[in-house]
């Protein structure tokens, strides 16, 4: 099981101090978050996506690139892309680049974005949320399988005899997760390709989630991927810890009570007992993430949000440490104990390779400079062998 944290890239004002941090102070915050996250045995750091104030991410595969340089095992995500929003060819094309770098250290997550100005700014219309996320991303999983593609839909031009560069990593595509707070179209789109489903576990009682959970890996095992406890789902959480109980409440009540997400309504205590918002010791985050599986079974991949609500840098550095060293390993240990054997591993680019290739080496794209310009069509890449090749490997002519 993976273990990590998320950031959702706001700038907030910090209620203590009355200060608010300037977009380079919380950029070059963030990089340190994931570095540490390494330093204290965490698996994964993500990022999400915004283009509006008060985030600063709109690059995040930039910041990731960067993040994946100053680390040897983090693996890199998105805690959102917007597959709405940007085009597919981009995203395609970034993320695999982002793979390159990465050495295969990294995955993402898509999600549609739900807010409302964003849309028109990239000539979008939010009403056509959902039918932008099902095409855009039919193209996105043809784009990082197929050499050359010829396409046509309704949010964007056509393509014809189009090839994505760089072709994936080892011509396997990165994993996807796709994330949601409340839409199960998003949860049946994971299911019906076989994907992961990341429930975002913020905000709402455990019911929704599990019943969000639940409709996923029903439709995973509909649609002949496997058996539903074999379905890939990550969950979200948010955490304050401190060594006590005490503490951790005087020290986060002031971020909560001013909180833009959930000030002003239900007191903190409240919202801890209804959400999986988490306010205490080591030992009260254990408890309660080991609870998670409960209600959603045994899961593949658990990030935790430490740096919202203007949070200054050094307390939330406090926290990876103590998910480091006193709350991640407990975790690992637990979840490790219940797990059923016939869920499968967190999935991971090594994971991936082997899967498709067994104990063969992977297919290195490489563009077939004996086909010039490519005008007879088909492949323009050849394989490591330098045989010419069709996308699905079959040998050409």
């Amino acid at each position: 099981m993976q273990f990590g944290i998320f950031s959702v890239s706001d700038i907030t004002r910090d209620p203590v101090t009355g200060t608010t941090p300037s977009e380079a102070e919380r950029i070059d915050a963030v990089v340190r978050m994931a570095v540490k996250a390494e330093e204290a045995g965490l698996d994964v750091f993500a990022i999400g996506e915004h283009h509006n104030p008060p985030f600063f991410s709109s690059s995040p595969t930039t910041l990731l690139a960067h993040i994946a340089a100053l680390t040897t095992r983090l693996i890199v995500t998105t805690s959102t892309t917007l597959i709405t929003t940007n085009d597919p060819v981009r995203i395609a094309e970034e993320y695999a680049m982002l793979q390159h770098l990465s050495k295969g250290r990294m995955d993402l997550m898509l999600g549609r974005g739900n807010t409302a100005p964003v849309y028109p700014w990239f000539g979008q219309d939010i009403r056509q949320g959902l039918p932008l996320a099902l095409e855009h991303y039919n193209l996105l999983h043809r784009l990082w399988r197929e050499d050359v593609v010829d396409w046509e839909g309704h949010f964007r031009t056509p393509l014809q005899g189009f090839t994505s560069t760089p072709r994936p990593l080892d011509d396997v595509p990165p994993f996807v997760w796709h994330g949601s707070i409340r839409t199960p179209e998003i949860a049946e789109q994971a299911a019906y390709y076989g994907d992961g489903f990341f429930a975002n576990h913020i905000f709402w009682p455990k019911e929704h989630t599990q019943r969000m959970v639940e409709f996923y890996r029903q439709r995973f095992e509909h649609h002949g991927h496997g058996t539903a406890k074999q379905a890939i789902v990550g969950l979200g959480g948010q955490t304050y810890i401190a060594k006590n109980s005490q503490d951790a409440h005087e020290e986060f009540r002031p971020y909560f009570n001013e909180a833009p997400v959930y000030g002003n309504g239900p007191t903190m205590e409240q919202f801890t007992e209804m959400t999986p918002l988490t306010v205490g010791s080591p030992q009260e985050v254990i408890d309660k993430t080991l609870g998670f599986r409960d209600y959603v079974g045994d899961y593949q991949r658990q990030l935790f949000l430490v740096d919202h609500a203007g949070l200054p840098l050094d307390a939330v550095l406090d926290q990876i440490d103590l998910l480091g060293s006193e709350v991640v390993p407990v975790l690992r240990r637990e979840f490790a104990s219940l797990r059923d054997p016939e869920v499968p591993d967190a999935p991971t680019h090594a994971g991936l390779v082997k899967a498709k290739y067994g104990d063969a080496q992977p297919r290195q794209p490489r563009p077939n400079a004996n086909r010039g310009d490519n005008v007879t069509g088909g492949s323009p890449y050849q394989d490591s062998e330098a045989v010419a090749r069709s996308p699905f490997g079959e040998e050409l002519g």
